[in-house]
C-alpha cells in the first residue's frame, strides 16, 4: 500500500513514517499543503494522511482542490483542533476520516487500515487474469494448482501488472508507485522482484507470463498454447 503523509512538524512526520513503514506501507512525506496537493494530483496513492494546519495551503484546501479535480484517494485528516465545526468542515470537504492530536499510534494504524479497506471495497477485491487470481484483501496469489501469500511489494507489482494486462509498465513507474519518489533503492531492485514473481507464477503453473521489454519495462501476457 502506498500512502502520502503531509505533516509540517518534522519530528512527528519522521516518527509516523517510521511506524507506517514498519507496518509494510510505502510512504511519501511532504511538509506543506502545496506539495501535498501536487502529490495527491498524481493519483497513485492508496490513502493520504493530511495535517490541516500546514504552510502554504491548509490540508482542507488541498483536499478540496484534489476532490474538485476528481481525485478519489481516501483521506484521513490530522489536526490539533477538536471543535465540532472543524471536524464537520473537514468531512464536508471530502475527508473520509478525522483524527485529533494527540493520538495513539495504534489508533492511527487502525484508521489507516479502515481507510484503505474502503478503497478496496470500491473496486473488485479479487483480480483475475488467465488462471490466476489475486486477492487485494489477503494478498493471496492463487491458481488451480494452489496459492501463496505475497509480500507487500510483490503484491503491489503484480497488482499493477494484472490491472493493466498487456500494457508495458516502466521501471520508473514501478519505482515511483512502490518505492516512492525519494527512494534511494537501485533500479535493479525491480528486476529482483520481477524474478521472484516469475518463480511464484511458474511454481503455481500459471498460464500467464511477465514479459520483459528491453529498455522499456514489463507487461503481463497470457501464454500462447
Amino acid at each position: 500500500m502506498r500512502l502520502l503523509l503531509a505533516e509540517d512538524e518534522e519530528d512527528m512526520s519522521n516518527a509516523l513514517v517510521k511506524i507506517l513503514k514498519s507496518n509494510n506501507y510505502s510512504v511519501d512525506a511532504v511538509y506543506n499543503g502545496n506539495d501535498a496537493l501536487d502529490y495527491l494530483m498524481s493519483d497513485i496513492y492508496d490513502g493520504a494522511i493530511l495535517d490541516i494546519m500546514m504552510p502554504g495551503m491548509s490540508g482542507i484546501d488541498a483536499l478540496k482542490e484534489a476532490r474538485a479535480n476528481g481525485i478519489k484517494t481516501p483521506v484521513l485528516l490530522l489536526t490539533a483542533k477538536s471543535e465540532v465545526d472543524d471536524r464537520v468542515e473537514g468531512l464536508d470537504s471530502g475527508a473520509d476520516d478525522y483524527l485529533t492530536k494527540p493520538f495513539a499510534m495504534k489508533e492511527l494504524l487502525a484508521r489507516v487500515r479502515a481507510l484503505t479497506r474502503r478503497r478496496e471495497e470500491v473496486v473488485d477485491s479479487l483480480l483475475e487474469y488467465g488462471n490466476v487470481s489475486l486477492d487485494r484483501l489477503t494478498y493471496q496469489l492463487s491458481t488451480p494448482k494452489g496459492g501463496v501469500k505475497l509480500g507487500n511489494k510483490d503484491f503491489q507489482m503484480l497488482e499493477m501488472l494484472i490491472t493493466n494486462p498487456g500494457q508495458i509498465i516502466s521501471v520508473d513507474q514501478f519505482m515511483d508507485k512502490i518505492w516512492g519518489y525519494d527512494s534511494d533503492a537501485e533500479l535493479n531492485v525491480v528486476w529482483v522482484y520481477i524474478s521472484n514473481l516469475r518463480k511464484k507464477l511458474k511454481s503455481l503453473e500459471a498460464d500467464i507470463t511477465i514479459k520483459a521489454h528491453r529498455g522499456i519495462g514489463y507487461s503481463l501476457t497470457k501464454n500462447v498454447k
